[in-house]
């Protein structure tokens, strides 16, 4: 086997069961060097299959290439490296362990050219990412983690499902482009849109990523979500629908951002928002918005994972804060933490000259070229919603607002060193995106600044602060509780469970009652005749029994002789 043919995924997987079984000095070493090794494999794999497995009647493409592939397979191994120097002093050995599983798990999903591949990368997805949020071993982070598990099984059920009656329809277990038009295929784009964390469940997100560890938010932004964007990309480009479901994410992420106070809840509704731009763009189809839905997912990856970052140093460096009333101040004692966070907050606000301006651009272009005049007005107004919230809130109120009176220093070397190197990527993408627009799975000449697009956007985000601090006092944070979705199912789900175990218990009382019952009767009908008074207890002369037993024998032989 070849290096081009072995799956560069499994390489990670591999490295993350071996970790907890090594040396720190060693396990270091794996963490930053394994990644960087599966990128180079990565961009060893060419065009085409490069391994085939016989399974049943079918034929597996475990390996397949492209330059789709190749983008997002990049970027999963940029984040797992990242991630890695992050997570160095990370105690739980086990977080590392699941995070390298769940990053390999992507890779592997990126290069899967078969259904049936793509749901076992899948589902060793779903665990690894469960673990990770795990790790933090907190009663929250378990009880998060359940209620996380049973909405990606749930996703699994419906992706398996929809696998199933799709491969019965076509009889081919491909991984192409499809339309949602029949029972397997409607199912399969329920299961993806799941895990991109579409409506109407939405909710799972922010309620389990805040509540992993400072490093583990870090790993689960960027792998769940952007892979689901890339299946979508495989499989569904151009389905109408998903401009719809794309928009509703883009302004539900808005709107619960700017409501909330928790400082990673913020980051975690604006991953929400941001994936709806990617949604939105591939439902409008076309070269120009697939490739906006992939440049935005891979630098999305690298801007989101800077402002975890930044947000997870402020968690370690403050004992666990991360309320937005509890923090303020922190730039006088966290300047580069602060400064990496501007950048990030700069990138993700599609600022010119970061990597979020080159990338949205082209979606916003998309929906322009195709006279899509309200979506591109709906993109514009969302593009000053996401300033408001991640933009301008999250540095604002973490490092800014009135001094909370912490004075925490900057973190650890090696979780400034990834916040440097992000940092670094997403004014580098900014400034020269050519590299970027290389990779993309369709040739582009577009070119972003353009004195239009730059003044358009420039007067977009003046506006779009100035208004923020005009309803400054509208945007403080108090100690609040937003209600989301899962409210719905969770007491749907506690009320489900109280009617079960209250049927269940009076069922199984009913039952014993009547068995009680039966058991009673039938000891008093055996009594009765088997008693000392029973007709069976009785003695009876032998004179008597022999006449019935003669009596019983003649009438047998007659039967007989008259039958003959």
């Amino acid at each position: 086997m070849t290096i081009s043919a072995f799956p560069p995924g499994i390489l990670l997987v591999l490295g993350g069961l071996v970790l907890p079984f090594v040396a720190p000095k060693v396990r270091a070493t794996i963490v930053l060097v394994l990644p960087l090794i599966v990128l180079w494999s990565i961009w060893q794999i060419g065009d085409g299959v490069q391994l085939a497995v016989p399974f049943l009647d079918y034929e597996l493409a475990v390996v397949k290439g492209d330059a789709l592939s190749r983008l997002f397979a990049t970027v999963f191994a940029i984040m797992a490296f990242a991630g890695g120097l992050y997570a160095l002093n990370q105690k739980q050995v086990s977080e590392l362990a699941a995070a390298f599983v769940y990053a390999g798990s992507a890779i592997g999903v990126a290069f899967a050219g078969d259904l049936i591949t793509v749901f076992v990368f899948w589902e060793i997805m779903a665990l690894g990412s469960t673990m990770v949020i795990w790790a933090a071993r907190t009663p929250e982070s378990y009880k998060a983690s359940m209620r996380y598990l049973m909405i990606h099984l749930l996703g699994g059920i419906l992706l398996m499902v929809g696998i199933v009656a799709h491969v019965a329809d076509t009889g081919s277990v491909a991984f192409q482009a499809m339309t949602p038009h029949s029972f397997g295929t409607w199912l399969m784009l329920a299961g993806f849109l799941i895990n991109a964390g579409a409506p109407p469940l939405t909710a799972w997100l922010p309620d389990a990523y805040p509540e992993a560890s400072f490093s583990g938010t870090v790993f689960l932004s960027a792998f769940t979500t952007k892979t689901a964007v890339y299946v979508l990309i495989r499989g569904f480009p151009g389905a109408e629908i998903l401009i719809y479901i794309g928009v509703y994410m883009i302004f539900y992420g808005i709107i619960y951002a700017l409501l909330e106070n928790d400082a990673r809840r913020i980051l975690s509704y604006s991953i929400i928002n941001q994936v709806g731009f990617m949604i939105t763009g591939i439902g409008i189809g076309g070269e120009m918005a697939l490739n906006g839905a992939a440049a935005h997912a891979f630098t999305h990856i690298i801007y989101k994972g800077l402002l975890l970052m930044s947000a997870g140093s402020v968690l370690y460096m403050t004992g666990g804060k991360r309320k937005c009333t509890d923090l303020g101040g922190l730039f006088q004692s966290m300047p580069l933490t602060c400064v990496c966070g501007i950048i990030g907050a700069l990138a993700i606000s599609s600022f010119p000259l970061t990597s979020g301006f080159i990338s949205k651009s082209m979606i916003a272009q998309a929906a322009s070229d195709q006279q899509m005049f309200f979506l591109w007005m709906c993109l514009a107004a969302a593009s000053a919603g996401v300033f408001l919230h991640a933009g301008i809130k999250f540095p604002w109120f973490v490092f800014f607002q009135k001094d909370s009176g912490l004075r925490p220093k900057d973190p650890p070397w090696n979780m400034k060193a990834a916040m440097i190197f992000f940092a670094f990527l997403c004014i580098a993408l900014g400034v020269a995106p050519g590299p970027l627009y290389d990779i993309l799975p369709f040739s582009t000449s577009y070119e972003p600044y353009t004195v239009p697009h730059v003044v358009n956007q420039l007067q977009l985000l003046l506006f779009a602060g100035l208004s923020f601090f005009l309803a400054l006092p509208l945007m403080k944070r108090t100690l609040t509780i937003s209600l989301d979705w899962d409210w719905f199912y969770r007491r749907l789900g506690e009320w489900l469970v109280r009617f079960l175990v209250r049927g269940i218990v009076e069922m199984r009382r009913d039952i014993l009652a009547t068995l009680s019952s039966l058991l009673e009767s039938f000891i008093r009908t055996t009594f009765r005749s088997h008693g000392p008074d029973g007709i069976m207890a009785r003695t009876n002369a032998v004179g008597p029994s022999v006449a019935v037993i003669v009596i019983m024998l003649t009438l047998f032989m007659l039967v007989f002789y008259i039958g003959v």
